[in-house]
């Protein structure tokens, strides 16, 4: 079995808004921190596919508006190379509502 490399691309930064890609009432969230980043000083962190963020519900129904919840990457507008290179690329920016551990 051929080695992948280790690297994927992180392209939204703290602050991106995304669209909610599930039924939970919540329409557009905001990143507001990235769970488990470690980076450099004075860098703001940045998250990619299938990451652990922390959001902000900014648009949605009236009780999830204002709400901090989690929520994991599922669509990124900044490709992502495969192991045969070929790139993958989305057409918007998307995460989905999950619990603390990152279950649906």
């Amino acid at each position: 079995m051929k080695g992948v490399a280790g690297r994927r691309g992180r392209g939204l930064p703290k602050g991106a808004r995304l669209d909610c890609a599930d039924n939970t009432g919540a329409k557009i969230v905001e990143i507001i921190a990235v769970h488990n980043w470690h980076g450099t000083h004075r860098r703001y962190p940045r998250a990619g596919i299938a990451d652990l963020v922390i959001v902000s519900v900014k648009k949605g129904t009236p009780e999830m508006r204002r709400q901090v919840l989690h929520a994991v990457i599922v669509r990124s507008r900044s490709p992502i190379r495969r192991a045969d290179g070929t790139r993958l690329q989305f057409e918007d920016n998307a995460a989905v509502i999950t619990t603390e551990t990152g279950e649906l």
